[in-house]
């Protein structure tokens, strides 16, 4: 059975964004909805039955000058679903789209770090604002923005000698006069993804903190104390580091405005993104002598390929611990 000549690659995509998309998030859902009306204003009217690899590629050529490689790449792989989708409902024989090849797409911006210098400035720029905690451990820690974002108090860890082991700081708190070494560690287990999960299985790690990272985190519990006691019966409790102050999550557009409102007070402009702390981060250790394997583990990559030609700028062998150096930089 074929579709007839009425419906169209338009209501073919309309049909998978409305039946096709179970366990994906609102924001990918989106993602998706707005890529492909960019390529259904060149294709949409097509019926489907009659389209074409020609059809498919000549609508991915048409966005390219302004999509990126990337972007194209998830346009044409979305379409491809959409087809499957009708095919599924015997409405279309072949899916034209899986044989169309995706055209290279405009440049993306490229990535960026800050010096040492601009860190510095940066951290100052934080120190006395809301965002402190999470610059301070996105810069020397170099968690992603949706892992900051989803951390919570109880995998802020600290580890006491007397049951030799972590314990969450929502137990063993901050008091920097008890007894041992101040150790304390992040749990990376939990992101702002949809599910709640690490970006990769290797994203899920601990990691030391500096004694920067601690200092910001006491005061941000300290803070945040205070909220709760503002906000009263307002306040909902998600058990969150990095949240309003009524308890609720950020989103990414509240991290994206006020960072670049500490960027500009920093003196460094508006054209950084929170993603570029975590270039620095990596950055950073390479200048002072981490090996490539070590950085890996400690962003969360599933490979060194990732950490060589994504984030660093230049690597020198030797094997330290993030936090150490962290600490000798920025003490």
């Amino acid at each position: 059975m074929r579709s007839s000549a009425s419906y169209t690659v338009e209501h073919a995509v309309a049909d998978w964004l409305r039946e096709g998309l179970d366990g994906r998030s609102e924001r990918t859902a989106k993602l998706y909805a707005g890529l492909l009306r960019s390529l259904g204003e060149v294709i949409g009217s097509k019926p489907l039955r009659d389209l074409t690899v020609r059809d498919v590629r000549a609508g991915l050529e048409a966005l390219a000058p302004r999509f990126s490689t990337r972007s194209l790449q998830i346009t044409r792989n979305s379409l491809e679903r959409a087809i499957a989708h009708a095919q599924a409902n015997d409405l279309v024989a072949r899916n034209v789209a899986a044989l169309a090849k995706v055209p290279r797409g405009r440049a993306g911006r490229p990535s960026k770090s800050l010096t040492v210098d601009q860190a510095r400035l940066l951290l100052a720029a934080a120190e006395d604002t809301r965002w402190h905690a999470y610059v301070t451990l996105s810069l020397l820690v170099g968690v992603r923005t949706e892992e900051a974002r989803a951390l919570r108090w109880d995998h802020v860890v600290r580890w006491v000698d007397e049951v030799g082991g972590w314990i969450p700081v929502t137990e063993a708190g901050f008091d920097s006069r008890l007894p041992g070494v101040e150790k304390f560690a992040i749990y990376v287990w939990r992101s702002q993804r949809f599910g709640g999960d690490t970006k990769t299985g290797k994203s899920r790690r601990t990691l030391a903190l500096p004694q920067r990272c601690v200092a910001a985190l006491r005061e941000q519990r300290r803070m945040q104390a205070e909220d709760r006691l503002r906000a009263g019966e307002l306040w909902t409790d998600h058990g969150l580091v990095f949240a309003s102050q009524v308890g609720t999550p950020w989103t990414a557009d509240n991290v994206n405005h006020s960072f670049r409102r500490i960027t500009v007070k920093a003196g460094l402009g508006e054209t950084w993104a929170p993603r570029e702390m975590r270039h620095t981060f990596v950055s950073v250790l390479s200048a002072n002598g981490v090996a490539v394997e070590s950085i890996a583990l400690l962003a969360g990559h599933d490979r060194t390929a990732t950490t060589e030609l994504v984030y660093r700028h230049e690597i020198r062998p030797a094997l330290t611990q993030g936090a150490e150096v962290m600490d000798k930089i920025f003490s």
